[in-house]
Parts: structure tokens; sequence; C-alpha cells
């Protein structure tokens, strides 16, 4: 008897893996997405406020879309944070780069410095919010460099700098449990009301919600990957249905696995959300249902790679696309 419901159990799983697909993320390098979502979130926790990950600002200087970890707001300051998941023995090299070394086996790797990327992502944000209508005083936005991962040991020459937080600092970062407006606000719109710097944080949010990002695909366990989404791939039927998915039209999409009412006939359910600028997110009363097969997939270019990567949708929770 337990040899029959053991082979049953093994038999369902065969067929479920088959028919819905595996279950964890796909092996591709997504180490550069998911830090910043995790140090993001952390962000939010300790300073409160809200944290814009994935940016891509336009540089008036090349004609191109700067990429920015994240950008965290809050009534006390704007921080702009670039997230380095370096491992290994991090020191200063020639011409300034950082060099990691993590063992005699390995190749040192060689990477720019991130405090003076920094500091020109800064010029960037702030040409960008005074083209969409809002100065903000040049020096008044922090920037800070997060080295999250427990196995970095950087350098004195790194560490000295006041912008970076290694990992043991950032392990024992705590809320400094401060109210009020900070003086970077007070400064910039001295002798302004509340109401009035109410009014100026509400449209730095709208400015960062609807400017520029990589889409971003969501697994479960919390895993994101940052990137772009290409198209998908399936059966015609399908992909006539999902041709809804339009970037100008739906801001977001989720995967729903529905139950499996016969052999075959299994289905997902799509759940697409309009996209609208006047609000955070679509009523549920104004979601769009699809249904397609657990075999559809999505071709997606993973953010530092230069080859798309096929995703079972099954496998995904939900996909944000930028306009």
């Amino acid at each position: 008897m337990w040899l029959e419901i053991l082979c049953g159990v093994l038999i369902y799983n065969v067929f479920r893996r088959f028919i819905f697909g595996d279950v964890d993320v796909p092996d591709v390098d997504a180490g550069s997405s998911d830090p910043s979502f995790a140090v993001a979130d952390r962000l939010e926790k300790i300073y409160g406020g809200k944290a814009y990950v994935g940016l891509r600002i336009p540089d008036p200087e090349t004609s191109s879309r700067r990429h920015v970890d994240v950008v965290l707001v809050t009534k006390r300051e704007v921080m702009v944070v670039a997230v380095r998941n370096f491992s290994g023995f991090v020191d200063v090299g020639e011409g300034g780069n950082w060099v990691c070394t993590v063992d005699n086996k390995h190749k040192p790797e060689f990477h720019p410095d991130p405090v003076l990327e920094l500091t020109r992502q800064i010029e960037i944000v702030e040409s960008y919010m005074q083209l969409r209508g809002l100065s903000l005083p040049k020096g008044n936005i922090t920037a800070k460099v997060i080295l999250p991962n427990p196995t970095c040991r950087p350098a004195y020459p790194i560490t000295f700098h006041p912008e970076v937080i290694s990992y043991d600092k950032w392990a024992e970062l705590k809320s400094e449990k401060k109210t009020g407006v900070s003086s970077w606000i007070k400064d910039a719109f001295h002798g302004s009301k509340s109401g009035a710097q109410d009014e100026v944080f509400q449209k730095l949010h709208f400015i960062l919600s609807t400017a520029p990002m990589w889409d971003r695909l969501e697994f479960k366990g919390d895993r994101h990957i940052l990137g772009e989404f290409i198209e998908f791939k399936g059966n015609s039927d399908d992909l006539q249905a999902l041709r809804l998915v339009n970037r100008s039209k739906v801001s977001r999409f989720t995967v729903q696995k529905a139950s499996m009412l016969g052999l075959g006939r299994s289905r997902l359910q799509v759940l697409l959300s309009p996209r609208d600028y006047r609000a955070d997110a679509a009523s549920a009363f104004e979601w769009e249902e699809l249904s397609v097969k657990p075999s559809t997939e999505v071709l997606f270019q993973p953010l530092n790679s230069n080859k798309a990567c096929k995703f079972k949708l099954s496998n995904i929770i939900s996909v944000s696309l930028s306009a």
C-alpha cells in the first residue's frame, strides 16, 4: 500500500513539473537585482518613506539612460543608493577602480568606483527632477554605497569614505527615530507652509513612480530579476490573447495557477493591470483576465546580460512593465 502511495506521489510530481514547470527561479544571474530589493526593503523599514528600485534616468549628456539602483524618499531626505554585492577582499586599485579578490584561484575583478558613479547619478537625478518641474538645491541629495554581502571585506581606503556602508555597519544600522522635517527640506523650501512641503513630497513620489524603470520579474521567495521584457512564446491561440499585454496600456500582470480540472485542461490565469498615471495601482475591478497554457514562456533579457532567457510563465508571480 505504501509503495502504491509513494509511486502515486512520484508520478504526480513528475506530471505536475511537466505541466507547470519548475517552481524555483531558473539558474540566471539575478544577483545584481535581488540585493537591491532587499536593501530597499530594509531602508524603508529603517527610515520609512518609499524606495524606488531599478530606475533608468535619462542622461542629457550621453542621450542614454543611466541605471540607478535605489532612490529613497522620506520627509527627512532624498537618498541615492548604489548596491554592490561584492565578495572577498576589496581594495582601491590603479585609476581608482575597486578590485575584488576572492582567493588565489580566481582572477581579481575590477569595478568602477561607485562613489564617483554616485556623484554623476545625483547630478542626473537633479537634472531629471528639474526637467519634470521640481528644482532641488544642489548638494541636498545624499549618497550611499551599501555593501550588503557578509563575505565582503573592504580595505580602509574604501571604508574611509563616509558614503560607504560596509556589511558590519549595515547589519547594525538602526532608525534614528527622529521626527519632523530635516534641514535640507527646510533650506530647500524656506518659508513654505507644511501644506506646500507635502505637495513637494507628493510631486517627488509622482516623478519617481512615473520615471523610466527596468521591467521586473517576480518569483516565489521574494526573488526578482530586472531587465527587459521582450515577448511571449507559446501556441498561436495564447499568443493572440496575449497581444493585449502592451506596455503602453498594461503596467503589470500577475499569474495565478488554475486548478487541474482534467488531463490536459490545466490553464493559467493572467490578470492584467491597466496603466494609470493618476494612481499608484488600478482597482481590482479594472483588471482584465486571460487564460493561457502553463507551457507559455516569457522571453526576458536580464540586466547586465547579453543573452535573452526564457522563463516559464508558471514559475512567475508577476511582471512589471515600464512605460
